[in-house]
């Protein structure tokens, strides 16, 4: 016997999440209640690397755990995933790639949450010019969403700070992972 929701109630709900009570009945036969998060639209990655292979972090402040480090990410707000993972990463960087390659999709924090993601690697990288940098568009994102820093890490330093608990970010961590076994840093 799998899982059996016997009945939804929403407990709040906003433009990004949707908070919910399931009454359900386990795997086992027991009844109980069971909290699950929704995302309103799936969430992009990045893995942004250059022509040296360094890969793009990002320095954030973040409400929930303070400072973070991560690759360019966010919601897709509704967006095809290829155009929102393309506006995170000017929003978030000032770059912009040539190339993109979706890497799959993930979903995060399966046990109280329905939240898919999808990742892409994007090479080929330039900062934004024109009329997008003279209006400041990734200064002002930056700070609205406490992005301290920018900076690009080789990918094998990247590997040795997630080893080293100082990227924490599991979405981060397994992006990363997705970006090197399509590149063949994994065997």
């Amino acid at each position: 016997m799998g899982w059996l929701t016997r009945s939804t109630d929403t407990k709040y709900e906003n433009a990004w999440i949707r908070v919910r009570e399931d009454r359900i009945t386990g795997p086992s036969g027991d009844e109980g209640i069971y909290g699950v998060v929704s995302m309103q639209h799936p969430a992009v990655f990045v893995v942004a690397m250059d022509e040296d292979e360094r890969v793009c972090l990002v320095t954030i402040d973040r409400y929930t755990v303070g400072t973070s480090v991560e690759i360019p990410a966010g919601g897709s707000d509704g967006e095809d995933p290829l155009v929102a993972a393309q506006r995170e990463l000017r929003e978030e960087t000032g770059y912009e790639a040539a190339d993109w390659t979706p890497l799959g999709g993930m979903l995060a924090l399966n046990g109280i949450a329905e939240a898919p993601e999808h990742v892409f690697l994007a090479r080929d990288l330039h900062p934004i010019t024109g009329e997008d940098a003279s209006r400041g568009v990734s200064a002002e994102t930056q700070a609205e969403e406490g992005i301290r820093a920018v900076s690009w890490v080789p990918f094998e330093d990247v590997l040795t700070m997630i080893a080293e608990d100082t990227i924490t970010d599991g979405e981060t961590i397994a992006a990363i992972a997705k970006a090197g076994i399509r590149l063949g840093r994994f065997r």
